[in-house]
């Protein structure tokens, strides 16, 4: 959660009441909220012990907040969702069915998204092909981080240590035995989402560089595709200057400069990103601090009208 003292409350009452007759903990990361979140959650706490909830020093981001969230968790199947409730909790329980069927890793497609823009929608569309096409991950269209992961392919994602993480490409990337639940997205319960264009370009960037240097080969290859250019040029303008047809231009030398300055300050660019990304892993810094909590140390509480297989975080 971040920012979201209005849906808090509804939240965690939609949780409990989806998750009834089951063994459940809830895990509550709270990024750096600022708006009174900590005091709702910290009060919903005070009388339940089934929610754990974790205070983040400061907003340290969506993806590093789940993992703090995963990390945290003590489940044998862990499903992780935002707060927003455009993820309807309810389908945790149809994710459950298919754990229980044998799939280590459930994720969730959305069928239909409202209240989202066409600009989101176009672009998150954009997104999945492009992401298809330059990486290994076979990342579902229209899934996201709304997923129920078993222990075993959990522990598998959390021993991968990067800064820069792209869970729901981590997930897939583990492998295991994957299954599609279908469901339909829901508008916003209250509030206006926190995921900026600013923030979603910074993602989609992380997301293709995490899973793919196809990037540094374009660029590689775009230098070859202009250095030929260059020497094929080369004769037909000694050529044209020998039969009197060369005329100078600085426009046409103007044009060849920018060009070439260009793609040059591009393949940088590109090689800077991910020697950037590199910097911050050898630098080996946590990728969180909690500043408080609560519940942190209570025992999963025992429900006799539970099912008895096994444990479930959220």
């Amino acid at each position: 959660m971040y920012e979201e003292a209005a849906t808090a409350e509804a939240f965690y009452e939609r949780v409990r009441t989806a998750l009834a007759g089951i063994r459940f903990e809830l895990v509550v990361v709270d990024d750096g909220s600022s708006d009174g979140t900590a005091a709702i959650l910290d009060r919903l706490a005070e009388t339940d012990p089934r929610l754990r909830v974790l205070h983040l020093s400061r907003n340290f981001g969506h993806q590093t907040a789940l993992t703090a969230g995963l990390e945290h968790a003590r489940g044998d199947a862990v499903a992780m969702i935002d707060a927003d409730l455009q993820d309807p909790p309810e389908v945790i329980r149809t994710m459950l069915e298919r754990w229980y069927e044998g799939s280590d890793v459930v994720y969730g497609v959305r069928s239909h998204r409202a209240g989202e823009t066409r600009f989101k929608l176009t672009t998150a569309r954009w997104f999945y092909t492009v992401f298809a096409k330059i990486t290994q991950v076979e990342l579902h269209q229209n899934s996201g981080d709304f997923r129920l992961i078993d222990r075993r392919a959990l522990d598998a994602i959390l021993s991968m240590p990067e800064r820069n993480r792209f869970l729901r490409g981590m997930t897939v990337w583990v492998g295991f035995n994957q299954t599609a639940v279908e469901y339909e997205r829901d508008p916003r319960y209250a509030g206006e989402t926190k995921f900026t264009l600013r923030k979603m370009a910074r993602f989609s960037i992380d997301a293709m560089s995490s899973f793919t240097y196809v990037p540094l080969q374009l660029a590689t290859l775009l230098g070859f595709f202009v250095s030929a250019l260059a020497f094929i040029s080369l004769p037909l303008v000694v050529a044209a200057r020998f039969a009197g047809i060369y005329v100078p231009g600085v426009s046409s030398v103007l044009f060849v400069v920018l060009l070439l300055g260009g793609i040059q300050l591009i393949t940088v660019g590109l090689i800077g990103e991910y020697v950037g990304r590199i910097y911050d892993e050898v630098k080996r810094r946590p990728l969180y601090f909690v500043r408080d909590g609560r519940n942190l140390s209570e025992p999963v509480v025992e429900d006799h009208t539970a099912e008895p297989e096994r444990v479930v975080s959220r």
